[in-house]
């Protein structure tokens, strides 16, 4: 099938590779010229034949916004809009009512797999109506991993999305658990090979899954990760899952708490330890460090 795709960074980028080794034609557009196929959203839409499927993988927000526009414009009705990238689910809705006004399908496909996908295959989890996602099948056949897991039809517009959110916030705390682990077995003396204990974990463990392989990975590039500081940016993901629990009164204790935990890795000297600091002194006369 012919497929336009719209953003061709990391991730879509190494979409439309995949794709094409699926034996699809992919028509690419980007702002950067050295990337693209073609020179502008109406060229894409020119070159396609009814009814198109145009992917969009740009940032979520305002970009994803000004490209369901001016697709809006260009489309016609039976096309179908899928926006893969990271968009709140709840923008889904609003872009599948302004596109449906048109006659204009939408999905909503929340992607994982990272720069890894080009190799391993995309995780999907997709929203819509079961006729427009019809459409795009053979692209998620041709994105998903091999085998029979890897795609889903998880509900309505907005569940793909929002499935996406979910997978991200218990991302948030799998890393975590793992990051405190390894820096409470660097700090005793007794472990004296924490990058070998890792890698033990790799096999026969409970615990043992992709992100684990990933932290051997780098331990085995960096051992004492001595290259790096200690900052971690969050994509915006985790506080909607925090958000999305609060509107649904849902506990969340341990992605919340891994959220609070980039903000804190954000702090070089925190505000909030110099007041505990200071109470810790105030009734039990503990030691301060002072600049």
């Amino acid at each position: 099938m012919e497929l336009g795709l719209v953003g061709l960074g990391k991730m879509g980028g190494n979409m439309r590779e995949r794709i094409r080794r699926a034996g699809h034609t992919v028509i690419g557009y980007d702002r950067n010229p050295d990337l693209a196929d073609v020179h502008s959203l109406g060229e894409l839409v020119g070159k396609l034949k009814g009814p198109r499927v145009v992917w969009v993988m740009v940032p979520a927000g305002a970009p994803t916004q000004a490209t369901v526009d001016e697709l809006a414009g260009l489309l016609e009705p039976g096309d179908v809009v899928v926006d893969g990238g990271n968009s709140r689910w709840t923008d889904d809705e609003k872009h599948a009512e302004e596109l449906g006004a048109k006659g204009i399908g939408f999905v909503d496909a929340g992607v994982s797999g990272g720069v890894w996908g080009l190799q391993n295959g995309y995780a999907l989890m997709v929203g819509g109506d079961a006729e427009n996602i019809a459409k795009v099948q053979p692209v998620f056949d041709a994105l998903k991993p091999e085998g029979e897991f890897g795609f889903v039809h998880a509900g309505k517009v907005g569940a793909g999305h929002f499935s996406k959110m979910v997978h991200n916030g218990i991302e948030y705390a799998m890393m975590q658990a793992y990051a405190e682990g390894w820096e409470l077995l660097e700090k005793v003396d007794s472990v004296t090979d924490v990058r070998e204990v890792f890698r033990s974990w790799q096999e026969g463990t409970v615990i043992r899954s992709w992100l684990l392989d990933l932290a051997v990975n780098a331990l085995d590039g960096d051992e004492h990760l001595d290259k790096l500081k200690g900052y971690a940016e969050d994509s915006g993901e985790g506080r909607w899952t925090v958000e999305a629990a609060i509107d649904n009164a849902v506990p969340l204790p341990a992605i919340t708490a891994s959220l609070f935990a980039r903000f804190a890795s954000r702090q070089e000297d925190s505000p909030q330890m110099k007041m505990v600091a200071a109470l810790r002194n105030q009734f039990g006369g503990h030691a301060v460090e002072t600049k």
